[in-house]
């Protein structure tokens, strides 16, 4: 998660800032509790959590850990989520999967004003620690902004800017967050929160079914899914810390909405938009080869024809290149082992030369039309295996893309012969030019 200010700002209602200054100036739970006094430590620890906002960096949420210290006078919210474009390599080190974030401290006040005016909602919990834990957090937290501490490898899923806070708070915590969590199904995946976030831009969407592999499939625990801020923020309502007598008390002593966006929430689940990404499959396997059967003898299918295979021929065939890229030389873990290379590999990329060539006439037509078949059975290969255990990734809607779209660009190829009647041609120049090196000196 990125610090950014929006340039539209937002009026805030008088009833949130009240709310927010009767946090900063009481330190006491809201509401308060009966039969509580404040922590003999002085400090007030919140987990601060921020709905989704517009960018695609933005569209997980965001939290941080606020420190209120009436001794020192300062309200502290520490944040995990900070990177700067105009970092030195960044484009670099976005692609190899090695991308460096830190954290740093902010005055709370401005910190939710900013979110406020970026429409984000902002929801606190005042967290029940032992008063020793909130001392020992507030010095983990200030010697983690420290210069030399402050920067770490960020990885999307498994060492994020939220995980960083729930690994804070169960370090102080001595195990126990970890402990009531890492047990606990939380019945979703990776992917499965990645699709329903994105589900707002259908191609960040596709680029990212496409783009992960079988790593985000697998079946995540309760402790796995607070890479999400807001599952965090439901996962800590869960957990319990020894009290007074033997008895338990909950982690969350109190919450309370700060703001409330007016953006859309987020669906629950992911789209399911198998049906459209086959009727698009569909469409270009189709009309391949329905513009097939005119090549031959019409100027506007052929460049039709050439329009659609090349079109895929480059997508499929630069996209494959992407894929085993990410996969063999980056540390895009998750991106790893991916049966997307059966849909869209760099075999595509013969398409091109092929569709020359059997437009042409040419004798190495039957080569190239053996390729389009090579590329049209790996496609068909990779939705059989799905029969067979292991292979469980989840990309129904790429196989849906791919198989048409292959199969037909291949039989459109068989449509295109070589030699005879009606044989394909390019334009009549390049049939003719032979014919004049033929016969020296013809004119």
């Amino acid at each position: 998660m990125r610090e950014t200010r929006s340039a539209r700002r937002r009026p805030a209602a008088f009833a949130r800032r009240a709310t927010l200054v009767l946090l900063l100036t009481l330190c006491g739970p809201v509401p308060d509790l009966p039969g509580q006094a404040p922590p003999p430590s002085g400090l007030t620890v919140y987990l601060m959590t921020f709905g989704p906002g517009r960018q695609v960096w933005e569209r997980f949420g965001h939290n941080a850990l606020w420190i209120h210290d009436p001794v020192h006078g300062t309200d502290e919210a520490y944040n995990y989520g900070l990177f700067d474009f105009h970092q030195e390599n960044f484009v670099l080190r976005f692609v190899r999967g090695q991308m460096w974030y830190w954290m740093a401290g902010f005055p709370a006040q401005q910190y939710v004003d900013q979110y406020e005016r970026d429409n984000r909602s902002v929801w606190v919990q005042e967290l029940e620690l032992p008063p020793r834990a909130r001392i020992q957090l507030q010095e983990l937290l200030q010697w983690n902004a420290e210069p030399e501490h402050r920067f770490y490898h960020y990885d999307y899923y498994r060492d994020n800017c939220s995980t960083r806070v729930r690994d804070a708070l169960d370090r102080v915590l001595n195990g126990a967050l970890r402990q009531q969590t890492a047990g606990v199904p939380s019945g979703t995946t990776y992917r499965f929160h990645t699709l329903r976030l994105t589900a707002n831009e259908p191609l960040v969407f596709t680029g990212l079914l496409l783009a992960l592999g079988e790593g985000v499939d697998r079946p995540i625990s309760a402790w796995e899914e607070m890479f999400l801020p807001m599952a965090m923020r439901d996962h800590v309502r869960r957990v319990t810390l020894p009290g007074p007598g033997g008895t338990r008390v909950p982690l969350v002593r109190s919450e309370r909405t700060i703001f409330e966006s007016s953006a859309p929430v987020p669906p629950a689940r992911p789209p399911s938009w198998v049906p459209w990404y086959l009727v698009l499959g569909a469409a270009i396997g189709g009309g391949a080869l329905l513009l097939a059967r005119s090549a031959r003898r019409s100027a506007a299918a052929r460049f039709g024809f050439m329009t659609i295979v090349g079109g895929w021929a480059i997508l499929a065939g630069l996209a494959g290149l992407l894929l085993a890229g990410l996969w063999g030389l980056t540390d895009h873990a998750m991106a790893a082992h991916n049966e997307n290379l059966l849909q869209l590999n760099p075999l595509a990329l013969l398409l091109l030369p092929a569709m020359r060539a059997a437009l042409a006439g040419k004798p190495a037509g039957r080569f190239y039309r053996g390729a389009a078949l090579l590329v049209a059975g790996v496609s068909v290969l990779g939705l059989a295996l799905k029969l067979l255990p292991g292979f469980d990734q989840v990309n129904g809607p790429i196989i849906a893309l791919a198989v048409p779209a292959q199969v037909g660009i291949a039989a459109a190829f068989g449509r295109l012969r070589v030699g005879g009647p009606g044989a394909a041609t390019l334009p009549a120049r390049a049939a003719v030019r032979p014919v004049s090196q033929a016969v020296p000196g013809r004119r």
